[in-house]
């Protein structure tokens, strides 16, 4: 879940809905509409520009509003982080503030930092869930450390597409049956800090290969491998006493050929509700993200999405007062007008008062843990795999060059930073540090450069996700060919191509990932975490 990408014009769905209700004005306000209005401030849960709180977010949590979401730029340190939970909290001592704190390299907490815990396709390749629920304890200590009680966490998808361009390090794994385990491990870990676990992003977010925060993904598995691919990891989640869930912004034909599954009630009510016998709390992925947003307009896929069975729904941080008010309206207008059953809203700010009141006896439940850093970055040393032709090659016995090849982030991951440069350089003064734009096309005449540059040097080829890149393969192809004793670090989804004398995968980007890899070029330990 992500804010909508800077710069996007207003979609043109939108605003035939703005203009449907101009034309059709609401009545004169009644009592009635007032405890409409204050259903809605329980399902709606909006995020908000600045690392303070807002007028308008201040007056809307004292007004009744139930839930609010923070992202990294909310965020600048720990204590500046405390300070402004303490501030929501003091205009609404039970508001259920949230965050996507996954670890690895979807990290809000250390954004500016990058993160000090590997994410899940590390802790999948180690493969212990007591480690698993081990970090996940201690994120939940960070997290609880500075108010948060509600973690859009784990990532339960299971990542069957390696051309996934969303998912990919943020699963466990390709295997449903591990996925499934170390998802279980994940909720009992974050529970056991008191902080709430949600699973995401259901029913299955791995086999796509469309980002959902950029348009509409199809899902082409028929039910039957659905059930036996996807569906594993949430029903272990829901087993280990998960309250939450994510839907995800999909088209899947085998349950739904019209409808994204956030506003499917064959997803929402029939598979998740009945079928796998989920009561606890639903929450949508953003309802800004496009996948969505295009096809209905932000108004139109909230209410569609509360009628589906959804009961909170995630808005973005680039909306203020003036959109969320016409959202917090719309959703009242919608009972007015018999889009949305009064019934299905009161239901859905129930259950969302409901787990806020259970995640508050949660932390009343358990000492809050305090946060273990160097396990983080013990686990990413654990999750190194490292094959070499030249067992000689490492340690490196002088410092290296060291290439990185830029990749743009995507909308989730925002400009957290990753890469070997900070770690390699203070463990190895005198490397010398390229990076290339993100997805440069071959350049021979930059490929002289380096190959000159590092004639008498190490040569270490930092990258992330090649296996989607073609430019980068092509940098790969030609400077391997040209240097075969070079070392390939890959900091994402590892891929089947040339690796040169020594090859590390670290399964994934967090700062402690990078470091684990410096460490394993460098052959000494970097102090500190």
């Amino acid at each position: 879940m992500a804010p909508t990408a800077p710069g996007r014009p207003e979609e043109p769905t939108a605003q035939p809905e703005r203009n449907r209700h101009a034309a059709h004005p609401r009545p004169r306000p009644t009592r009635a509409d007032g405890e409409l209005l204050a259903l809605a401030d329980r399902v709606l849960q909006p995020g908000f520009h600045g690392t303070t709180a807002p007028d308008w977010i201040r007056r809307r949590l004292a007004g009744g509003l139930g839930s609010v979401l923070l992202f990294g730029p909310n965020i600048r340190d720990r204590a500046q982080t405390a300070a402004l939970t303490a501030a929501l909290r003091a205009e609404n001592p039970d508001v259920l503030i949230a965050v996507d704190e996954e670890g690895g390299d979807i990290t809000r907490l250390e954004t500016v930092t990058g993160s000090s815990y590997p994410g899940n396709l590390a802790l999948g390749t180690v493969d212990d869930p007591e480690l698993t629920a081990a970090v996940a304890t201690s994120i939940g200590g960070e997290l609880r450390a500075v108010g948060i009680g509600l973690d859009y966490a784990p990532d339960a998808d299971v990542n069957s597409n390696p051309d996934n361009p969303v998912i990919g390090v943020r699963s466990f794994g390709a295997d449903p049956t591990l996925v499934a385990r170390h998802t279980a491990a994940w909720v009992r870990g974050l529970h056991d800090a008191g902080v709430a676990a949600c699973a995401k992003h259901f029913p299955g977010h791995g086999d796509t290969d469309t980002d959902s925060h950029l348009d509409l993904p199809t899902v082409a598995m028929d039910a039957d491998r659905i059930a036996e691919l996807a569906l594993p990891p949430f029903r272990a989640a829901l087993a280990a006493g998960a309250r939450a869930v994510m839907t995800a912004h999909l088209l899947i034909p085998a349950y739904d050929a019209d409808r994204p599954a956030t506003v499917s009630p064959r997803v929402i009510t029939q598979l998740l509700r009945e079928e796998l016998g989920f009561d606890g709390l639903i929450v949508s992925d953003a309802i800004e993200m496009q996948a969505v947003r295009a096809r209905y307009g932000l108004v139109g896929a909230a209410v569609r999405a509360l009628s589906a069975g959804v009961d909170l729904i995630c808005l973005g941080d680039r909306s203020g007062d003036t959109e969320f008010a016409e959202l917090r309206a719309a959703v009242a207008d919608a009972v007015v007008r018999g889009e949305l059953r009064e019934e299905r809203l009161a239901e859905a700010a129930a259950r969302t008062t409901a787990f806020a009141t259970w995640q508050r006896a949660l932390a009343g439940s358990v000492p809050a843990p305090s946060p273990d850093r160097a396990l983080g970055l013990a686990a990413a040393r654990r999750a190194l795999r490292i094959s070499a032709d030249d067992p000689a090659a490492l340690p490196l016995q002088t410092p290296a060059v060291l290439v990185e090849f830029g990749v743009p982030g995507t909308v989730v991951q925002g400009d957290a930073p990753w890469g070997l440069g900070p770690a390699l350089t203070a463990l190895m003064p005198g490397t010398v540090r390229t990076t290339l734009p993100a997805l440069a096309p071959f350049d021979p005449a930059q490929a002289d450069r380096i190959l000159a540059e590092a004639a008498d040097r190490p040569l270490v080829l930092a990258v992330r996700d090649a296996h989607r890149r073609p430019a980068v393969r092509d940098w790969l192809r030609v400077l391997l060919a040209r240097r075969p004793d070079a070392i390939t670090v890959e900091l994402g989804v590892p891929h089947p191509g040339p690796g040169g004398a020594v090859r590390i995968d670290t399964h994934g980007a967090a700062r402690v990932c990078g470091q684990a890899a410096a460490e394993a070029l460098a052959g000494r330990t970097l102090p500190g975490v």
